[in-house]
């Protein structure tokens, strides 16, 4: 049984001013996208699928010529409307179906999911013999991430979109970084079960979860030592902030 990496990169860059998808938006003159590949890389997964959306004609000639430079075998999937994260697994199942044993979710525009994050979620994930395991950090501000909601024995009971969080909810400052180890058969069996019934109006990857656990399989959450893993950039500002951050990281 192998391991496998699907990236989501669909995100426009808009609001970064830029024609581009906002995964290719730069981080110390990588794009971010490079970076996430680089931490699937170096935690020992070159089986890797890229989710594309908008402009996708940018991110296959980048992944083009990534292959053509390093070797890694890459490809590439499309989600030609933007309707959740649920939504755009599901635009990889061809990836999915040929790709047994564990898969891991990451998004494209979060440089800072390093390799050992991913490393020490997939021992975790395997070690609980876990169906999924959501990679989670603590943050000082947890507004508009998903929440995660533990069970009285630590392990968890669901994952809670901002728009749909309780007033209770919204003080768990422990999130959802948007990324996942799944054991792949596991997430095939539930992603047809996936609605759009919620505020958003779309299919949550997160949804998965608390179909899993009502089916009896384990979920588990591994905690990042830093609360930087789940940063990512929607504007010009916050790109800034992430160069900043990232060039104190090297300068280290």
């Amino acid at each position: 049984m192998g391991k496998s990496a699907v990236i989501l990169a669909g995100g426009e860059g808009k609001r970064m001013k830029s024609d581009k998808p906002k995964a290719l938006s730069q981080v110390l003159d990588k794009p971010m996208l490079r970076w996430v590949i680089d931490s699937v890389t170096n935690s020992g997964i070159d089986n890797i699928c890229i989710l594309t959306g908008f402009g996708k004609e940018f991110i296959e000639e980048y992944i083009s010529a990534y292959t053509n430079e390093t070797g890694v075998k890459t490809e590439t999937a499309y989600q030609a409307e933007r309707r959740g994260t649920g939504h755009a697994v599901m635009m990889c199942r061809d990836f999915l179906c040929k790709n047994h044993g564990d898969v891991v979710v990451l998004n494209g525009d979060a440089p800072f999911m390093d390799s050992k994050t991913i490393s020490g979620a997939y021992n975790l994930h395997k070690e609980k013999n876990s169906s999924a395991t959501v990679i989670s950090a603590k943050v000082e501000n947890p507004f508009g991430y998903g929440r995660i909601i533990r069970n009285d024995n630590g392990g968890v009971s669901a994952i809670v979109e901002e728009k749909d969080t309780t007033a209770e909810e919204k003080t768990v400052n422990e999130v959802n970084s948007g990324c996942y180890w799944f054991n792949t058969e596991d997430l095939l069996g539930v992603l047809d079960e996936l609605t759009d019934n919620n505020a958003g109006g779309e299919y949550y990857l997160t949804d998965t979860l608390g179909i899993l656990l009502s089916k009896g399989k384990t979920v588990c959450a591994y905690t990042a030592d830093s609360s930087y893993t789940v940063l990512g950039a929607n504007d010009p500002a916050q790109l800034a902030e992430l160069n900043e951050i990232a060039a104190a990281i090297v300068s280290k």
